[in-house]
């Protein structure tokens, strides 16, 4: 098949891309390359640097199956420039999904977040609840949830609701949970933990980019799709990695105290079964790191790099 990735150079489209050419499919990558360009030329492979903002720079001629990975990632980014949000992680989506119907394409597999949720009481956070978004990124992931979900007569629509991503990526992020506390133990010896009793879902990398693959080769399986595995606290996630890292950590007040569990029995039932752990993601990352395959680069950390090279 040929298939269109949105954001197809950042962090999960730098692991999702080679993993699709690998099964054969034909990829089209646009991304606007804010952060750099991880991918290695294939045969199979057009690298498009493009604004998803414009539907003249991203072309559907041909396209079988869109993967929309492309949106201004995590809270402090999105409320660095809400504007700039808007366009690109909800008006873009709502472009290229009319665009994609008129096109005839019949599966839009849609990476949201499962920050969706707000902050919930409920133990157990699942698809069926209220959405009550707190940040402009969130409030764009559910608009264009809804917006997809008006295209459902019209084409396979499978949103999938990711907790927190871990693990090695060539176009790393160091400003996750688990790769952040890893990489301070790492380079500082010292891991600062805020609060560290909020207990929150997390996923491989590995897990998140296979469960597209899962929808891509099962578009009956249609509408919304929680994806986490492993409810574990931020002191947890510290005294993991000080197993493969000797590191000090260091507890300090939060003035977050969400606390949440996410439920992924939907996808489960669906057949998909997750292969890889937190722990998995932590030694991933120090032996990457020890090997000289991840440095320590502000490119890194969204936040600092939008503040540098794309929002001044």
């Amino acid at each position: 098949m040929k298939i269109l990735v949105t954001g197809g150079c950042g962090y999960k489209g730098s692991v999702l891309v080679p993993k699709l050419l690998e099964k054969g499919h034909h990829v089209v990558a646009v991304d606007t390359m804010w952060f750099g360009n991880f991918l290695r030329p294939h045969p199979n492979l057009t690298v498009i640097g493009g604004d998803v903002r414009n539907p003249e720079e991203v072309p559907l001629d041909g396209i079988d199956v869109i993967v929309h990975l492309s949106s201004v990632a995590n809270d402090p980014c999105g409320d660095l420039d809400p504007k700039l949000t808007w366009e690109v992680s909800a008006l873009a989506t709502m472009q290229l999904a009319d665009h994609a119907a008129r096109r005839g394409i019949k599966q839009f597999i849609y990476a949201s977040s499962g920050s969706v949720y707000g902050v919930k009481e409920e133990d157990q956070v699942t698809e069926d609840l209220d959405l009550t978004p707190i940040s402009e990124y969130n409030k764009t992931k559910m608009v264009a949830e809804r917006v997809l979900l008006s295209y459902s007569d019209k084409m396979s629509v499978q949103i999938v609701r990711p907790a927190t991503v871990c693990g090695y990526s060539p176009r790393m992020r160091l400003d996750v949970s688990v790769n952040m506390l890893t990489m301070q133990a790492l380079t500082k010896g010292v891991i600062t933990v805020f609060g560290g009793d909020q207990t929150r879902p997390n996923i491989h990398m590995d897990d998140i980019t296979d469960v597209y693959l899962h929808f891509l080769d099962n578009p009956r399986f249609t509408g919304i799709y929680n994806a986490g595995f492993e409810n574990i606290s931020i002191l947890d996630i510290a005294k993991r990695v000080t197993k493969y890292v000797p590191a000090e950590i260091k507890v300090t007040a939060s003035n977050d105290p969400r606390s949440y569990r996410v439920n992924s029995d939907k996808l489960l039932a669906t057949g998909f079964k997750p292969k890889k752990t937190v722990e998995d993601a932590i030694r991933e990352i120090v032996d990457r790191y020890r090997a000289g395959d991840i440095k320590d680069d502000e490119r890194f950390y969204n936040l600092k790099w939008m503040q540098k090279e794309v929002v001044r």
